[in-house]
């Protein structure tokens, strides 16, 4: 019988049908089914330390866990943000014809010249007409069929300025604002023959232009240096 109840009897702690005489080492005595615990100072310090080594390991491997899955995390996190980032729209650039402006502009009928150049007056100027050799400054925004930017004087927050119909620009630019006037805006639909015969390369944040292909410019001209004074 004393045998079979040693099962239950914890490892750290000896049994005997009496009770043994206390002494130093002695701390407590509990009476478990006729047998009398004994444990002693030596065992519980002993019990204490695999506990909390035990307490110890455990807390070691959730740090270590939790450092794994905080890293974890922000890995994800990053590549989250960088997968998006790669599937989200280029930053909005600056134009000079914008949503409402694209929706009306489908209403103003296209003009044809002879060299195959097609415009439609986004706003109509009050101002002169620049002559042929006269500076001009103007702001544009091109872009390529497909409505990507691959230049413009906002994005460079500065003017250009250029002597019209000199051939410094293409011919397609140069016709379009040669029948202007000071304030007006237009879109110029530019074939490939008045465009860029050897074409532009891409870069980045800007498409590539093949030889002689076609391209638009948004135009605007802000005023023609000389002339105004002249007029005064």
């Amino acid at each position: 019988m004393a045998s079979s109840s040693s099962l239950l009897v914890p490892p750290l702690c000896s049994a005997s049908p009496k009770i043994l005489s206390a002494n130093r080492r002695v701390i407590s005595t509990e009476k478990v089914n006729g047998l009398v615990l004994q444990c002693s100072n030596m065992d519980l310090r002993v019990r204490a330390a695999s506990t909390r080594e035990h307490r110890d390991d455990k807390g070691f491997i959730k740090r270590r866990d939790m450092v794994g899955l905080a890293f974890g995390f922000s890995s994800l996190l990053m590549q989250t943000l960088n997968a998006g980032g790669a599937g989200l729209p280029p930053e909005e650039k600056a134009k000079l014809c914008d949503e409402t402006c694209e929706k009306e502009l489908e209403n103003v009928p296209m003009v044809t010249t002879e060299t195959g150049l097609q415009y439609k007056d986004i706003k109509v100027g009050v101002g002169p007409s620049p002559p042929v050799g006269f500076q001009v400054a103007a702001n544009y925004v091109a872009m390529v069929p497909s409505g990507q930017i691959f230049d413009s004087s906002l994005e460079k927050r500065q003017i250009y300025i250029f002597r019209v119909g000199s051939g410094q620009v293409i011919k397609g630019l140069d016709e379009g604002i040669l029948s202007m006037k000071v304030g007006g805006k237009r879109r110029l639909y530019i074939p490939g023959q008045l465009a860029f015969p050897k074409g532009l390369s891409s870069a980045p944040g800007r498409p590539r232009v093949a030889p002689s292909s076609p391209v638009i410019f948004d135009v605007s001209l802000e005023y023609i240096p000389g002339l105004e004074v002249e007029e005064e």
